[in-house]
This record gives structure tokens, sequence and C-alpha cells, in this order.
């Protein structure tokens, strides 16, 4: 069985398909009109193992926010649609992600508990693309794929190195946390559900 999801979101705002495959080997096929996000999501997904396809179209002209944290959800929704016919996964995921002066860890449980915990602090803007929009793209993601998401980042002088380790630390710690669980007779909880 192939835990795949397809997500297509239309509003006023943006229009979004967004195809994933937990089980893929990390290729992507991206345009989301932003390219500093299209090469954060090639990294997420190349770490992860993961397959991502997308194609969003949002009011680019107004600014880059409501195309961000569209994706956001649909990623989130997406994740959550794969694990439903995936019910032996690991659930918990963590990994620590050096990039040069930089370093970032996240830690992932897939409980269907959304929650988001971010402690970043940015010391400068990253190029055209809005730093503040990490974690707006992270609380969406989070909130619509039932992910309780903490993401640190410790240190690091460079914009750009910053945001670089938490997409990569979070598709490794999501890779961890969608591996099958054989051990598991069903639910990766002992409540029987998420």
């Amino acid at each position: 069985m192939t835990a795949q999801s397809r997500i297509a979101r239309t509003t006023r705002e943006t229009d979004i398909v967004l195809e994933l495959r937990l089980d893929g080997s990390g290729q992507v096929e991206i345009d989301s009109g932003i390219p500093f996000l299209d090469h954060m999501l090639h990294l997420f997904a190349a770490h992860g193992f993961f397959d991502l396809n997308l194609r969003a179209k949002g009011d680019l002209e107004v600014d880059d926010h409501h195309t961000v944290e569209d994706i956001g959800i649909c990623l989130g929704q997406a994740f959550r649609q794969a694990l439903q016919v995936l019910p032996r996964f690991k659930r918990y995921g963590f990994a620590r992600v050096p990039m040069d002066e930089a370093v970032a860890q996240v830690t992932v449980d897939l409980s269907n508990r959304p929650f988001l915990v971010y402690n970043v602090n940015f010391l400068a803007g990253g190029g055209r693309f809005d730093p503040q929009l990490v974690k707006e793209f992270w609380r969406a993601t989070a909130q619509h794929g039932g992910m309780t998401l903490h993401i640190e980042a410790p240190y690091g002088e460079n914009t750009h190195h910053l945001i670089e380790a938490i997409f990569k630390a979070a598709g490794r710690a999501l890779d961890q946390a969608t591996l099958p669980e054989p051990r598991l007779s069903g639910t990766p909880s002992t409540k029987g559900v998420l």
C-alpha cells in the first residue's frame, strides 16, 4: 500500500495542487512562484525521501504570505491524508542539522494534536523572502497535519543557513516519524487511536 496523497486548494488568493508520496525517493517538481520557498521545499523532500509535486499560483503582487501559508496548509493536509493508509508508523521523529555556522533541530509527534513550538530568532532578512513566513508555513503545516512540531535554532548568523537547516531537519524528522513500524499491531498509541 502506497502512502500518498493529493490535495487541491483554491481560494480567492491561491490556487494550489500538491501531491505527496511518503515512501518516495526525494523526487520533486515544484513551482510555487517563490524561488526561495521552492529551494527549501526541494531540500525538505530530498532529506525526507518524499516525492513532492507542487504547483501554486498566488497573489504574489500583494506579498508571499498567502501563498506560503496555503502551501503549508496543503502540506499538512497531505501528510494527514497519506498517513490514513499507513496505520503502523513510528509517530515520533527528531533531527538536528547543521548548516555551516547555524544549527536547527526539529522534533515531531504525529499525534493528531496540532501544536507548534517555534524558538528561532533571525538576525536579518533572507533576501527577498521574509523569514517571518517560515513560522507561518510550519504553523499551517502543524495545524492541518495534526502534528506537534518543535522547531528550534539555537544559533546561527546567516538567515539563509538557519532556514535551510530548519527545512532539512524537518524533512529528516518527518521521515523518521512516517517510517513503518512492523512491531506495532495497530495505531501507535496506547489509547488505540490518535
